[in-house]
C-alpha cells in the first residue's frame, strides 16, 4: 500500500512515521482510531491543515467490511476484504450474561489442515498484519457496540503469526486507546510447542487455550496433522510450563465428534492428560460442515462424556452452539478458497 496504515501503530509510531510534533498529536490520532473514526475530518481536535496533510500521507485502515451476517441467536459474522483482495472472517459472540467477545482471525486461510475444520481445508494464503487484526476488533465494535473480550480463535494458527498478534495486543491494550485488559485476551493454538514456550517466556501474559480434541495420540494425529511434529507429551509439558510461568489456568478445548472422541477410553485419556495441570475444559459439540465426513454428537453422548470427566474432579463446561445459522460457529469459518 502506498499510504501509511495507522490502525496497527502505537502513538509514538504514528508520530515517527508521519513526522508529527508535538508528541500529543500521535496520542490524539491514536485515540480517534480506537473510537472507530470514519475519516480524518472526524478528528475534530486536529487543525484542518494537519487533517488535510494526513489525507495525503495516511490511511485509517487497510481493509473493509465486505458482508455482514446476523444469526437469530445474536451472533454476528463479518466478512472482511483485505487490501489485496483476500476474504477473512471475524465473529461476535455473546454469552448468557451479555458479555461480547470478538473472535478474530490471524491468517488468511490455515496451513494446519485439521480434518474437522472448514478453515483447515482452505489452504494458506498469508499472515495478517497487526493492522488487519486490530481492524477486525474495531469493525465488530462499530457493528455491535463495545466489546469486553477478544479471542484469537478465528481463521489460522496464532503461533505462526505471533509477532503480528503481539503488536495488535499492544495496540488494543494501550492506555491511550482501547485499553483492553490482558486478562480479557485469549489465544487458542492447535499445539505448537515452540510457540507456547515463546509466549510463556516473552509474553504478553494472556490466557492460553489448547485445541486438544483428543488425548489419544493416534486419533489426534489422524484428525490434527500438527500432532506428528508436536507430540502430545511435549504439548502437555509446554502448557504446564505456561500455566506455571503465567500463573493463569489453561483451557483445553475439544470439538466432540460423534462416535470418535466421546467414549470411555477418550475420557480416560483426557483425564490422564489433564491431571496435575491447572486447566479447565471446554467441550464444543462439532458444528456441521456439509463437505466433511463427521457427525454431530447426540446430547446424551456429550453429557455422558462430561460426567466421566467431572467424576475425575475436572472443571468442565459443555458449550452451547452459537452462530451455526450463519456458518460462524467454531470450525465453520471460511467458505472462500484463497488463490
Amino acid at each position: 500500500m502506498e499510504k501509511i496504515v495507522l490502525s496497527g501503530l502505537l502513538p509514538e509510531e504514528i508520530c515517527a512515521q508521519l513526522n508529527l510534533s508535538p508528541a500529543f498529536r500521535g496520542k490524539q490520532i491514536f485515540k480517534w482510531l480506537s473510537l472507530g473514526v470514519e475519516s480524518f475530518d472526524g478528528m475534530t481536535n486536529l487543525p484542518k491543515d494537519l487533517r488535510d496533510s494526513l489525507k495525503e500521507k495516511a490511511s485509517l485502515r487497510s481493509s473493509c467490511v465486505n458482508q455482514v451476517f446476523k444469526d437469530a441467536d445474536g451472533t454476528v459474522k463479518l466478512q472482511i476484504k483485505t487490501y489485496d483482495g483476500l476474504l477473512i472472517e471475524t465473529v461476535l459472540l455473546t454469552d448468557i450474561e451479555g458479555r461480547k467477545t470478538a473472535c478474530v482471525s490471524c491468517q488468511a486461510g490455515c496451513a494446519m489442515a485439521c480434518a474437522f475444520c472448514q478453515t483447515g481445508h482452505l489452504g494458506f494464503a498469508r499472515n495478517l498484519t497487526a493492522a488487519e487484526i486490530v481492524e477486525q476488533f474495531l469493525f465488530l465494535e462499530k457493528e455491535c457496540g463495545q466489546l469486553q473480550n477478544i479471542v484469537f480463535m478465528g481463521m489460522g494458527e496464532p503461533m505462526l503469526n505471533l509477532e503480528s498478534i503481539r503488536k495488535a495486543i499492544a495496540v488494543l491494550t494501550n492506555k491511550e486507546g482501547r485499553a483492553l485488559g490482558t486478562k480479557r485476551i485469549t489465544l487458542s493454538t492447535c499445539g505448537l510447542v515452540k510457540g507456547i514456550y515463546d509466549l510463556a517466556d516473552n509474553g504478553p501474559k494472556i490466557r492460553l487455550a489448547l485445541s486438544l480434541t483428543t488425548a489419544d495420540p493416534d486419533l489426534r494425529a489422524a484428525l490434527m496433522p500438527v500432532t506428528k511434529t508436536n507430540p502430545l507429551p511435549e504439548v502437555r509439558k509446554a502448557i504446564d510450563y505456561y500455566a506455571q510461568k503465567s500463573g493463569r489456568r489453561v483451557t483445553l478445548e475439544a470439538a466432540l465428534l460423534a462416535g470418535q472422541n466421546t467414549g470411555p477410553d477418550s475420557a480416560r485419556r483426557m483425564i490422564e492428560f489433564a491431571r496435575g495441570i491447572d486447566v479447565n475444559i471446554n467441550l464444543i459439540p462439532w458444528n456441521p460442515i456439509e463437505s466433511l465426513p463427521f457427525e454431530e454428537p447426540a446430547q446424551k453422548e456429550c453429557e455422558d462424556f462430561v460426567k466421566e470427566l467431572e467424576a475425575a474432579g475436572l472443571n468442565v463446561t459443555l458449550r452451547r452452539r452459537r452462530g451455526a445459522g450463519i456458518k460462524g460457529a467454531c470450525g465453520q469459518l471460511g467458505s472462500t478458497k484463497f488463490n
